[in-house]
């Protein structure tokens, strides 16, 4: 099933167990890729972004989503940051299975085996590689850390 269709039926699923949380994380999730499909139609491709664009959108809002945690939690409005918790895990819902820590070291490790990569100025094709290979499952953020720590 795409990932469109489990948005969708996710929200009627929602809406029939009147979780307002649920129904508007997924309603900003559905706006957010209809922004994105609008955008794609103006660029000439009428049918939309992929399953592995919305994932990576997904993966954002997840990102800016724990950077407001990380500055409620600082101001003191833990209800919000709360919140937020919340949405990531709804989000977090329609993405695959994360990879561990020690999994995104073994990843990292074996891209840049399989590459030759041996220094800081291969560090964009690491990242280009393990975003083709783990869309998704990982998180750069963490990736790029462990990337930058083997090659710098």
């Amino acid at each position: 099933m795409s990932l469109r269709n489990q948005l969708s039926t996710s929200l009627k699923t929602a809406l029939k167990a009147r979780s307002s949380h649920h129904v508007a994380t997924v309603r900003l999730i559905l706006a957010a890729v209809k922004d994105r499909d609008i955008a794609a139609r103006e660029d000439g491709n009428s049918l939309g972004i992929t399953d592995e664009e919305i994932m990576a959108l997904l993966q954002s809002m997840i990102k800016q989503r724990r950077e407001s945690i990380a500055l409620y939690q600082k101001g003191g409005r833990h209800e919000l940051a709360r919140q937020e918790e919340a949405e990531i895990e709804v989000i977090q819902s329609f993405l695959p299975t994360q990879m561990t820590k020690q999994e995104i070291e073994k990843a990292v490790d074996a891209v840049i085996v399989e590459m030759g990569a041996d220094n800081l100025r291969d560090m964009g094709r690491v990242m280009a590689a393990l975003r083709e290979r783990y869309a998704g499952q990982l998180d750069f953020a963490a990736a790029g850390a462990v990337a930058k720590a083997r090659l710098g």
